[in-house]
């Protein structure tokens, strides 16, 4: 071929380019008209994806709005810049120490990253993955950096990352909030922003290119409890149509609004030592002195922890008899979750994170916190996890933890599905990239989170197999989206969850089905997790 054919070739290539950029400029012009006004937003780098920032979902919670369910957006005149990430909810900080966006009680906004060319179009519709952030339902926020959406948005699918009250602004309980309500109950006030979020997207995701009948909701830790939640809650039926559960389960803290539990008082109470911390318990209306209260002051009187060992008060969904009719594992074991496809799995190492708040290093040490931790059944756990020496006491709670907390309890969820007419799968994640961090710490806790969203490949120092198994993920991930399954051309294929043959998918260093995920472990702490439940359910 001569040169000049070559280089007429490329004009037209390039010309072709141009006139497809021209497109998705045109496309992204225009505003979109959402139920409460006109936006606007902004093309990433490469403009083939276009990002809104900061879309209120609700009316700012503040003043006589603190401690209500989320309330309608006031409608706005002409268009709405949506550019800029807004603030996160008041928390304390994290305990990885990363830094914290801007703080306030008026938080409750959502994000959309979706490509350039759906925008605005009524067919081809994009199905859409909803993020609801971790961090112990105390800290974090869907405008993390680490939950930038670019990149699984070129997948194919119209990705939202939500804010949603935390602690004690979004799980305080008190008897005169449940007075005050029409439904005789308080607090799960972030519970029910998420589902204001998942009705937002109803009502709005089609101006985006996304279809309203194809929704994922997807988390990790928190988040992914809170997707547990949302599959065994009447409030959130029909808002959404697939479930991702990413290292987090429907076991543990489910604080009830009234009863005590042997290891929780009820939230009721909770608020009412609040009050009387903050010297409001004397008021006349102590209601209106707690909401003229400062978020600082309410954060320090509070005292939320953070993670599976922290001190404080640990603030979470609450069994209230409306939004959580009663404890979720038991509507799980009892088949009561909403019947969708559902994706569950966990990471190799979720202990070790988690255990930098409980510096167990000796075998004594280690013999009585399983005393402490799992009671008669103490003797089993330390047959299957025996830490002969001091050196041997770390990994070994690790993988108690990591089990125990999280691989057990994902794998009870996908069981719990197998009567239903929709598939489960489970995964584990083994990868160690080559970053700090997980030299010290293994696959740790929320590490897959950067390969499900690529932002792992903004690390200069991972090599091409991160690359690799995060574009993997992502694809995996959005066909999953799209079709209920996460098999498709390219990818490896991932065996829907059966009892008989346990299998599960494996993301490390291959990419592979495996089975009999630490089978006999998985047994005792479901036995153990049953045993609770029962107890627990008791007068």
């Amino acid at each position: 071929m001569s040169r000049w054919l070559i280089l007429a070739g490329m004009a037209a290539f390039l010309a072709a380019e141009a006139a497809r950029a021209g497109d998705a400029a045109a496309a992204l012009a225009d505003p979109l008209k959402l139920d409460s006004g006109l936006i606007s937003g902004a093309a990433c780098a490469k403009g083939d994806v276009r990002v809104y920032k900061g879309i209120p979902f609700a009316a700012p919670p503040v003043v006589g709005f603190r401690w209500k369910p989320p309330q309608p957006v006031q409608p706005w005149d002409g268009t709405r810049a949506c550019v800029e990430f807004r603030s996160w909810c008041p928390q304390p900080k994290p305990l990885m120490g990363k830094e914290l966006g801007p703080l306030s009680e008026d938080c409750l906004y959502l994000n959309v990253w979706t490509p350039a060319l759906f925008v605005n179009r009524r067919s081809d519709r994009l199905p859409v993955m909803v993020w609801i952030h971790g961090g112990g339902h105390t800290t974090g926020s869907g405008a993390s950096p680490f939950y930038d959406g670019e990149l699984l948005a070129r997948e194919g699918v119209a990705v939202v990352t939500i804010n949603y009250r935390l602690g004690p602004f979004g799980y305080l309980a008190h008897l005169l909030l449940s007075k005050e309500s029409e439904q005789g109950v308080s607090g799960n006030y972030g519970l029910l922003d998420q589902i204001a979020a998942l009705k937002w997207v109803q009502r709005n995701i089609a101006a985006f290119g996304g279809n309203p009948d194809c929704v994922t909701i997807f988390g990790e830790s928190a988040g992914s409890a809170s997707v547990c939640r949302l599959m065994i809650s009447p409030l959130a039926r029909g808002l959404f149509h697939r479930a991702i559960a990413e290292s987090g389960g429907a076991h543990g803290g489910n604080r009830r609004l009234r009863e005590a539990l042997p290891r929780l008082e009820p939230m009721e109470k909770v608020g009412e030592t609040l009050a009387a911390k903050l010297g409001c318990d004397g008021e006349k209306d102590v209601l209106a002195a707690l909401r003229a209260k400062s978020f600082q002051e309410i954060l320090d009187a509070a005292s939320p922890s953070q993670g599976l060992f922290g001190k404080g008060v640990k603030f979470g969904p609450i069994v209230d008899g409306w939004a959580i009719p009663s404890d979720p594992a038991a509507l799980f074991r009892a088949g009561k979750q909403a019947d969708v496809p559902f994706l569950a799995g966990t990471n190799a190492d979720e202990g070790t994170i988690l255990l930098q708040q409980l510096p167990i290093k000796r075998t004594l040490g280690y013999r009585l916190l399983l005393g402490q931790m799992f009671k008669e059944d103490a003797p089993e756990v330390l047959r299957l996890f025996p830490a002969a020496t001091d050196d041997e006491v770390p990994k070994a709670l690790s993988r108690v933890v990591s089990i125990a907390a999280f691989v057990g309890p994902a794998r009870f969820l996908v069981r719990s599905m197998e009567p239903m007419k929709s598939k489960a799968y489970l995964y584990h994640f083994t990868r160690v990239p080559p970053i700090e961090s997980a030299r010290k710490l293994g696959a740790f806790h929320a590490l897959e989170v950067g390969y499900v969203f690529g932002t792992i490949e903004k690390r200069p120092e991972i090599e091409a197999k991160d690359r690799a198994l995060s574009k993997t993920m992502r694809a995996a991930w959005a066909r999953f989206a799209a079709t209920g399954d996460p098999n498709g051309p390219g990818l490896p294929p991932w065996p829907a969850y059966r009892k008989e043959a346990d299998e599960h998918m494996e993301f490390g260093d291959e990419v592979r089905a495996k089975s009999g995920l630490w089978r006999e472990a998985c047994d005792l702490f479901d036995r153990i997790a049953l045993k609770r439940e029962v107890a627990d359910a008791e007068p």
